[in-house]
C-alpha cells in the first residue's frame, strides 16, 4: 500500500470516528425541557419531599441553582444540591410531618409553576397548612430556578 493511500484511508477513518463521537456527544445529552412530562416530574419530586428523601430530590435540582424563599431571607441566593438537602433536614427536623400536597401545575416552555398546599406541625403543637407557589424554571431536565412564594408571618 502506497503512502498516499493508507494516509486517505487513515483520514477517513479518524473523519468517521469523529463524526461517530460527536453523533455519540449530542445523542447522549439530556432531554429538552421542551417535551417533559412535569406531571410525572412534579410527582415524583413532591413524593420524595413527602417521603423526606432530601438527597433524591435534590438530585433533581441542577448542580447549583437560584433559589429564592422567604426562609432564606430577601432576594435569590445561589444554593448546591448539598445546600438543599441541608435546608429541608433542617426544615425536617423542626416540623417532622410536614407534608406536601400539589393543587396544579401550569407549565409554560421551560418555566413550572407549581401551586400547593404544605401541611404539618408547627414547633408549638399547632397544625398548619398554607398554600405556596414555586415557580421553577429548567434547563437539559433539571431544576436551576426554584422561587417559592409564601405569608412568611
Amino acid at each position: 500500500m502506497t503512502n498516499h493511500k493508507y494516509y486517505t484511508m487513515k483520514l477517513h477513518l479518524i473523519t468517521a470516528l469523529g463524526v461517530l463521537f460527536a453523533f455519540l456527544i449530542i445523542s447522549g445529552k439530556p432531554k429538552s425541557t421542551e417535551n417533559m412530562d412535569y406531571k410525572t416530574y412534579f410527582e415524583a419530586f413532591f413524593g420524595y419531599f413527602n417521603a423526606h428523601d432530601w438527597e433524591a430530590m435534590a438530585n433533581m435540582y441542577a448542580d447549583t441553582v437560584s433559589v429564592q424563599d422567604p426562609a432564606l431571607g430577601f432576594g435569590s441566593f445561589e444554593q448546591s444540591r448539598a445546600d438543599i438537602i441541608a435546608h429541608y433536614t433542617a426544615l425536617n427536623e423542626m416540623i417532622p410531618d410536614v407534608k406536601d400536597s400539589v393543587i396544579s401545575i401550569h407549565p409554560s416552555g421551560n418555566t413550572v409553576i407549581v401551586e400547593f398546599i404544605s401541611m404539618g406541625t408547627a414547633p408549638d403543637g399547632t397544625r398548619f397548612s398554607l398554600p405556596i407557589c414555586a415557580i421553577m424554571t429548567f434547563e437539559n431536565g433539571l431544576i436551576v430556578k426554584d422561587h417559592v412564594y409564601y405569608d412568611n408571618f
